[in-house]
């Protein structure tokens, strides 16, 4: 059945929910087209093991959302839709080796410093965070805007005022530095190193990759000031609080409906074409998707210059990842104590093994010893799990997606690919990985969930290849080169066309920048309709 509306938003993960409830707030009438049965992309929960556990399936926590400009227009509305944040004022977050050794950082940054073994590490760190502070209205403020605009003119303008030439020239360095180079530079321990180098997964990056430096600050920043948030009752009330706000402001949200074309007539969309019917746009589709299913398979191709369909087809993706969901029969320990407060623990001893293990997953092997992200909710939000149970979420950002073979050599068939058996062989090493910094892990198992890189791909069609970053964030193709060389702009060379999601800039998280900055570009454009 056809209808007409101002905005037909393809897809629905943090960033068109962002850009539908923005601009139905600013008084368009929306549909936000989804192709699975609820919205939410990689924001989902559910009991996946056992009765009374829930789960958050793909993503979990929100330090990006609660400090970005997405929550300060729609946070009082989400909350009055029944959102609530848990989170800690004590232990953040920590790393530990099977060899023991340990570092915690707390929300306190001089208490995480404290610990440190050098005199001049614990006050580099402080020096650390009071510089990426003074940087952050430069830094953020490019992260939440067009680069291509005279506003980022503005932006470089606003360093050199404030930085001068030496200011500005340190802060280039330093962005374009990796995680490992950061470190060393400024700390002579390795405590900040095992912190935050395994940090750098998140951001689609590894511990060798430039912009890596910057990163590190960010995080380290982002995490004393915002801490670890996660959503109380699981990531799935997050959707229902924007299903409410969404529904509250008119958006029309279909649900079990691909979208097959964007329509464009006399070089303008028009609307789309989807399984059910055709949606007809007045004013713009915005897509959240990647540029490949954009300018190749969404788009008409006489409307796409050849060279932006060139250089969609050679977009890159990242590496694939993992998720083990795990219901315990009791709360994990550590061997270190330190640990059993800490919501996110990393297995890693910083910038050494996870930079391995990245090496051998971009060779198309499983990693003999890799990064293990161990996610607690349930000590944030204990409605989690039933009482005295315990729960992990486990994430693996170092897998690849077509198997060449296995790094140890000890995982028969690795080389074949994705089987069952590879699964369970590789799920139990991570499980080792995990039993030898947390001896009682494997007596407390009662039950497994496992998402593979293809169950990733599969639910989402963005996680290319099993990337749930879609796509690479390595400096070529990110910042103004994101998603692409001819088309770095959120505005797209196809008039009423918007590109928004990960794959556009500033790139992947749950900060929602992209979405926020097309609904504002746009509600600055037009007019309302009456």
């Amino acid at each position: 059945m056809e209808r007409t509306v101002d905005a037909v938003i393809i897809g629905s993960g943090i960033n068109a929910l962002v850009a539908a409830a923005e601009l139905g707030k600013a008084g368009w009438s929306v549909a936000l087209v989804e192709k699975n049965p609820e919205i939410g992309g990689f924001i989902a929960s559910g009991e996946l093991t056992e009765p009374g556990f829930v789960h958050d399936t793909y993503s979990s926590w929100h330090p990006l959302f609660v400090s970005g400009a997405a929550y300060a227009a729609l946070g009082p509305d989400l909350h009055a839709q029944g959102l609530e944040y848990c989170n800690t004022d004590g232990p953040l977050t920590g790393s530990i080796s099977p060899d023991g050794q340990a570092a915690v950082a707390h929300r306190d940054p001089v208490a995480t410093a404290a610990a440190f073994e050098h005199a001049s590490d614990r006050e580099n760190y402080g020096l650390m965070l009071e510089q990426m502070g003074g940087r952050a209205p430069v830094v953020f403020g490019a992260l939440g805007s067009e680069l291509r605009t005279p506003a980022a003119v503005g932006l470089a303008a606003k360093a050199l005022r404030t930085f001068k030439l030496k200011g500005s020239e340190s802060l280039v360095r330093d962005a374009l530095m990796s995680g490992r180079s950061f470190a060393r530079e400024r700390f002579k321990g390795d405590e900040a190193d095992r912190l935050w180098a395994p940090w750098l997964l998140h951001a689609g990056l590894s511990p060798d990759s430039a912009t890596g430096g910057m990163m590190f600050a960010i995080m380290a920043l982002s995490m004393h000031g915002f801490g670890l948030p996660v959503v109380k009752g699981g990531a799935g009330e997050f959707v229902k609080a924007f299903r409410g706000v969404l529904e509250a402001n008119g958006v029309q949200i279909v649900t079990g409906t691909s979208v097959e074309k964007i329509i464009v007539a006399d070089g303008r969309a028009t609307g789309v074409e989807t399984s059910s019917g055709r949606i007809l746009a007045r004013r713009a589709v915005l897509a959240g998707t990647t540029p490949g299913a954009l300018y190749r398979d969404l788009l008409p191709s006489a409307a796409v210059p050849a060279r932006t369909r060139s250089e969609a087809a050679r977009y890159r993706y990242g590496r694939a990842a993992m998720q083990l969901h795990l219901a315990l029969d009791a709360p994990l320990t550590f061997t270190d104590a330190r640990l059993d407060e800490a919501p996110l623990v990393h297995v890693s001893d910083g910038s050494g093994s996870t930079g391995v293990a990245c090496a051998q997953a971009e060779a198309g092997l499983l990693p003999s010893a890799p990064t293990v992200v161990i996610g607690r909710q349930h000590l944030l939000d204990p409605t989690r799990v039933p009482e005295g149970k315990g729960s992990l979420w486990l994430q693996l950002q170092e897998v690849p997606f077509e198997l060449k073979g296995d790094a140890s050599g000890t995982i028969a068939g690795a080389d074949g690919g994705w089987s069952p058996d590879v699964v369970r062989a590789y799920v139990d090493r991570v499980l080792d990985r995990v039993q030898s910094v947390a001896p009682g892990l494997r007596d407390s198992i009662l039950a497994t969930e496992v998402i593979t890189p293809q169950d990733l791909e599969a639910y989402n069609p963005n996680a290319v290849a099993g990337d749930p970053y879609a796509g690479s964030a390595e400096i070529d193709q990110n910042l103004l080169w994101r998603p692409l060389p001819s088309a770095g702009t959120h505005k797209t060379s196809v008039k009423g066309v918007w590109h928004l999601g990960a794959s556009s800039h500033p790139g992947p998280g749950l900060g929602a920048g992209s979405g926020h900055l097309v609904a504002t570009a746009l509600a600055k454009a037009h007019r309302p309709r009456a």
